[in-house]
């Protein structure tokens, strides 16, 4: 029998941590898979997807920029994934057919529960961004009973489309500003689900406006310490980043794939070996 396959599908692709992650996780189990990245662009994402109804294939998952665009490749979308509206997961069943779910929701919720003991109850919450991790974040909020969730971003218009999808009054949009800056001083928890600090430097928004009792979660995973949860935590604000959220949903997709659970310490060690290996956080 041939050795498995599944593909991160996603542009562009810079960071090797979700393939080393379950590579390790497919070597320790015993597993013959393996897991590669595959650079895609829009208009090869429908081809990729074809390709993954095969044999040897157990799945995909997808990053930015096609978590909403996927779901119209898929023969069908998990309930938890549709109301968040993008998925980062597909299973291939054994029939050859593409199954659509969303493990960064749960991954999110596991690390608010096991990285920074958040009780959402009654929270007042606020999002910075309105992609696809964004839309998991708030669906996460929401059903956990926050009492408001305040989505900031740039684009107010994104910020909308997003409040739309979810038709909840609890959610709230505000311009990156001095609207974005009014939810932060009432703010319970707060989440930068953008790209600032990883991709470019600086901070999402301002820890200094933020309550004493303020938690924050930074979903950039590299560096460790991203400029913003330093600034958190030099506030003595609880702050972490995104690598537990990160490592929680590549284990929810590892067991729907596998049917195999508890890889999470085999694929936190293997990215701290990573980072040990390269000497640097990429």
């Amino acid at each position: 029998m041939s050795t498995s396959r599944v593909a991160l599908v996603g542009t562009p692709l810079r960071r090797r941590h979700s393939e080393v992650m379950h590579n390790a996780a497919f070597a320790r189990f015993g597993i013959d898979a393996r897991y590669e990245l595959r650079p895609t662009e829009a208009g090869e994402l429908a081809v990729v997807f074809f390709e993954a109804r095969g044999e040897e294939w157990l799945g995909l998952q997808v990053t930015a920029p096609h978590k909403q665009a996927a779901m119209s490749l898929v023969d069908e979308v998990e309930p938890g994934a549709e109301m968040i509206a993008a998925i980062n997961t597909v299973i291939r069943t054994s029939t050859g057919r593409l199954v659509g779910l969303n493990t960064d929701a749960p991954g999110f919720g596991r690390s608010l529960s096991e990285d920074l003991h958040m009780d959402m109850s009654d929270a007042s919450v606020s999002v910075a961004g309105a992609g696809g991790a964004a839309r998991a974040v708030v669906h996460v909020c929401l059903t956990s009973g926050a009492s408001t969730v305040t989505v900031g971003n740039r684009t107010p218009s994104a910020a909308r489309a997003l409040a739309a999808g979810f038709d909840d009054d609890r959610v709230r949009v505000a311009e990156m500003g001095p609207e974005f800056d009014a939810a932060l001083r009432d703010a319970d928890l707060a989440v930068n689900t953008t790209t600032v600090g990883m991709s470019s430097a600086g901070v999402a928004f301002d820890v200094g406006l933020l309550p004493d009792h303020a938690k924050v979660l930074d979903l950039v995973y590299t560096p460790r310490s991203t400029e913003l949860v330093a600034r958190a935590t030099a506030r003595g604000l609880a702050a972490v980043n995104g690598m537990g959220m990160l490592v929680a949903q590549a284990a929810i997709a590892f067991e729907r794939w596998t049917g195999v659970s508890g890889t999470e310490d085999v694929m936190r060690q293997a990215l701290e070996q990573l980072i040990d290996d390269t000497g640097s956080e990429i």
